[in-house]
């Protein structure tokens, strides 16, 4: 039987491990099929630093999640041994030398994982990682940048790269790739140009509120179909109003309401990775953007737990 969470009835919420969601640390079960697993590095980012402390601000905004979520008819934590396995550690000064770090130790992980960033650069090792065990990936990208430029000052890895670096390796299906949450100025007409020519849809933050979570849903599992799935969710993906901690705001963005209906939408896809980055704890108030990025990885583990119940 799975190790889940300190009972909340007889450890206060505020006591207990530092853990997400007061899970069990990896060392302290003997398996795991799922793992959070922390990457405090944010050398990456191009305007507002400080990501490298969103996973312990993530943990700390999990605290009152509980075991059963209703919203899918789940109580992933007793389905599946989902466990804490620290952070991943990895040179804040030499991006080339921290990416390889991060792809190695995700490899070594026999389990699914779900990543707390971190910028989003990390998101380039984590899906090739996933791409050397499940081969090609279908990527749901939530962000509100497209992350596909080729450089930013000549440096060919930072956080508005990742995706375009994971085309050109061929780490990701083109068939089958979404970005969703869209919005804000671009550098030019181009911008778009390039990311359809690398095969990328776009579902805009309007688009969103004007067709609703459950159609979007449905037009992404279409896209998708059984492929192995990554979804990557940058936290700015949401309006700052839901996420003011975050490293590059924009105006107009998704509710945490829309953003948890659209993944929940997704109950039984392939889903074989998952990350939540760009959460930046200097710019959050009250832990609004911790706690959206919180329950963001709690409903990722529930879809895991749901696709091991149909499998």
């Amino acid at each position: 039987m799975p190790q889940g969470p300190v009972d909340a009835s007889q450890v206060p919420r505020f006591a207990g491990p530092d853990t997400y969601a007061r899970l069990p640390r990896i060392d302290q079960v003997e398996r795991a099929d799922v793992a959070i697993v922390g990457v405090p590095f944010d050398s990456g980012v191009s305007y507002r630093p400080g990501a490298r402390f969103g996973p312990a601000a993530v943990r700390q905004g999990s605290k009152l999640i509980r075991p059963y979520n209703p919203a899918l008819d789940v109580s992933p934590f007793a389905d599946l041994q989902v466990a804490d396995a620290g952070d991943i550690a990895c040179n804040p000064f030499d991006i080339g030398q921290a990416i390889e770090t991060i792809e190695q130790a995700a490899g070594e992980f026999d389990a699914g994982l779900v990543t707390i960033g971190g910028d989003h650069t990390i998101a380039l090792p984590l899906l090739r990682a996933a791409a050397r065990e499940h081969g090609p990936l279908a990527l749901l990208h939530f962000d509100a940048h497209l992350d596909t430029w080729d450089t930013y000052f000549g440096a060919e890895y930072t956080h508005g790269t990742p995706f375009r670096r994971a085309v050109e390796e061929g780490v990701l299906d083109t068939e089958a790739l979404s970005h969703v949450g869209i919005r804000g100025p671009l550098y030019g007409k181009a911008d778009l140009k390039e990311d359809r020519r690398l095969g990328f849809g776009i579902v805009t933050a309007s688009d969103v509120m004007r067709r609703g979570p459950d159609e979007v849903a449905e037009a992404l599992r279409q896209r998708i179909g059984e492929r192995p799935l990554y979804i990557s969710v940058d936290i700015d993906a949401l309006d700052p109003a839901h996420a003011p901690g975050t490293g590059t705001p924009e105006a107009g963005g998704l509710t945490s309401r829309e953003l948890l209906e659209i993944l929940r939408g997704l109950s039984g896809c392939n889903l074989v990775g998952a990350d939540v980055v760009e959460v930046s704890p200097a710019y959050d108030h009250a832990e609004i953007t911790a706690v959206a990025a919180a329950h963001v990885a709690y409903d990722l583990i529930s879809l895991f737990a749901l696709r091991r119940g149909q499998a």
